[in-house]
């Protein structure tokens, strides 16, 4: 196993480092400051995905040993040392699903000694994994009765990857396809875990898929989180009918943006949430995307010696606030997982046109989220003897759903906003002619929160408010169910 890289040390500094020791990059070191020897020696040493992420849950605090060096299975559990919040248990393994190949990388977190009564669980965005997460387990954790799940993506992180098909032949159907891939490993997981009802947490595509998972598998949410999720407008303005010229992306904007301009409070004078920064995508690039030939991350398999090199142009902005440590952990955290084998990454040309817009945008569809049919009870009394005794299936009262955005981030935060109108006002029609205690135990609710001084990764740009906000909402759904239940 190859150990943390210290070839990488300065990727995450990149040009700053050398504006400090006066040096001027030149253009190709501006973009991909890592050199190419140091990019050769870290392609060289192939560290594991498992390695690269046991060194980015080594920065949880109170955490010494993260529980993550196995090559499958379940590794033993880790116990915090000298926790102030604790005593807490720390779990990470492999949860065998279904079929042939398929399993999803789990990390957990429950304190010792105290029975589980809610449960939260996190999900990362298109080809992350669970370990971006590394600056809100510890804080998420302490909440009292709470156990704390993230898991990894089929066929992202350290899930598995089977080969990603779609069969169907029309739009609709490879759209659902597409999402089912995701949220039927999800609510496979859910049943090995017999949870049955949790909170539910996404960022970016995870938020696309949270969403995806609700409306297909409804009756089993506390609530919604949505950080920065993805395809919510119908356009990058979120109220225009006509479609977004497909070479003009803020998704470009995930690759070019600087942390240091997500850090900045938003000025008085700069342009309106919305009006989105557009970049714009090479016509070749919008023809390969469409033909389904390549995802980012083919790039960096295609380069060999060169993946690393032209990762650094991504973490190196990404990461820059961060300390030289962590960002240095999440450079070769990142390159792991880019490496590895393509699978699910090839679904997101399914789900997203160009430039991060949905196929089927969810502002059409979110209002429907915690107002579905509920699926009926295997035990059913028989048919009815009459037309008269037939009942109408029962459906979901609402869910509370939270919108968070980063007060600068790419994502178009009019997209919430437009959807928080959506959701209000299918609340308002379900309720017309609903009882006094039908209207009490209605829960669909949403919100929008921006996190100051952050982008698009809200979780770590802007960890501390972004804690504070979860564990408020992790105590409402403790308040309400206790209430339920009393």
């Amino acid at each position: 196993m190859a150990a943390p890289s210290e070839h990488a040390e300065h990727a995450a500094r990149g040009p700053q480092q050398a504006s400090e020791q006066g040096a001027q990059p030149g253009r190709i070191s501006r973009w991909f400051p890592l050199s190419a020897s140091e990019g050769f020696s870290q392609w060289w040493a192939g560290q594991s995905p498992m390695a690269a992420e046991h060194r980015v849950l080594s920065f949880i605090p109170h955490l010494l040993k993260p529980p993550t060096l196995a090559p499958a299975g379940s590794a033993p559990a880790a116990d915090s040392l000298h926790d102030p919040y604790g005593p807490r248990r720390w779990h990470s393994q492999a949860v065998e699903l279904g079929g042939s190949g398929r399993a999803l990388n789990e990390f957990s977190v429950e304190r010792v000694g105290e029975p589980v009564a809610e449960n939260l669980v996190m999900l990362h965005g298109y080809g992350a994994g669970l370990a971006f997460f590394y600056r809100n387990f510890e804080s998420l954790s302490r909440a009292e009765g709470w156990k704390v799940y993230a898991l990894d993506l089929l066929g992202m992180g350290r899930s598995s990857r089977p080969s990603f098909k779609i069969h169907a032949k029309d739009k609709a159907g490879k759209i659902h396809e597409a999402e089912s891939w995701f949220v039927d490993a999800l609510e496979e997981w859910r049943i090995k875990r017999g949870l049955e009802t949790f909170t539910l947490l996404g960022h970016s595509l995870g938020g696309y898929l949270a969403v995806a998972y609700a409306l297909k598998y409804p009756g089993h949410l506390n609530k919604l989180i949505l950080a920065s999720p993805v395809g919510i407008p119908e356009d990058p303005y979120a109220v225009n009918d006509a479609m977004p010229d497909p070479q003009e992306s803020t998704m470009a904007n995930e690759f070019t943006q600087d942390a240091s301009e997500t850090a900045q409070p938003s000025p008085a004078d700069s342009a309106s949430p919305k009006d989105p920064p557009r970049r714009r995508l090479p016509a070749w690039l919008y023809y390969l995307w469409e033909a389904n030939m390549i995802s980012p991350f083919t790039f960096v398999r295609w380069s060999g010696p060169l993946g690393p090199r032209l990762v650094s142009g991504w973490t190196s902005r990404r990461f820059f606030m961060l300390p030289e440590e962590e960002a240095q952990a999440l450079h070769d955290y990142s390159y792991a997982l880019f490496r590895q084998r393509g699978s699910s990454e090839y679904a997101l040309a399914y789900l997203l046109a160009p430039g991060a817009f949905a196929r089927s945008p969810l502002i059409r569809r979110i209002a429907g989220v915690g107002r579905q049919p509920l699926p009926s009870s295997s035990s059913t009394p028989s048919t009815p003897t009459s037309p008269s005794q037939v009942l109408p299936p029962k459906k979901e009262t609402g869910i509370p759903i939270i919108f968070m955005y980063g007060e600068n981030d790419w994502m178009d935060v009019a997209g919430g906003f437009a959807a928080q109108e959506a959701i209000r006002n299918q609340r308002s029609r379900s309720l017309l002619a609903a009882s006094e205690q039908e209207r009490k135990n209605d829960r669909g609710e949403c919100k929008v929160v921006i996190i100051n001084k952050a982008g698009h990764h809200v979780y770590l740009d802007g960890w501390e408010q972004f804690n504070q906000v979860m564990r408020e909402e992790m105590e409402d759904v403790r308040r309400r169910n206790k209430e339920f239940k009393g």
